[in-house]
């Protein structure tokens, strides 16, 4: 199984990779693209401690530790509003030390 997941528009093999600096991207899917995007991610999450994240133009491969933080924030201020952010940390030196 590829560690890879993919966003839904996700159409050609000549992709930027990101590994290092600052790099934001905003992705407006559909419930079920999301849905299929999610299971992608829970996947790789029980499969191992790496995944790529990619799109059309760009991927970005992570290998990542427990424990990821999930944040969870509502807001009701301008209109109603959930977000939940899983957010991962690279595996600190020797931590992830293993023989292959």
């Amino acid at each position: 199984m590829s560690d890879r997941v993919d966003f839904p528009d996700d159409r050609t093999s000549d992709r930027r990779t990101i590994t290092s600096g600052f790099f934001e991207q905003e992705v407006y899917l559909s419930s079920e693209e999301t849905a299929a995007f999610l299971h992608d991610l829970a996947d790789q999450l029980e499969a191992g401690s790496s995944f790529t994240i990619s799109a059309a133009e760009w991927e970005l491969p992570f290998d990542y530790s427990d424990p990821i933080e999930v944040e969870i924030e509502f807001s009701d201020q301008r209109e109603r509003e959930l977000e939940i952010e899983l957010e991962f940390t690279e595996p600190k030196d020797g931590d992830d030390l293993r023989v292959r």
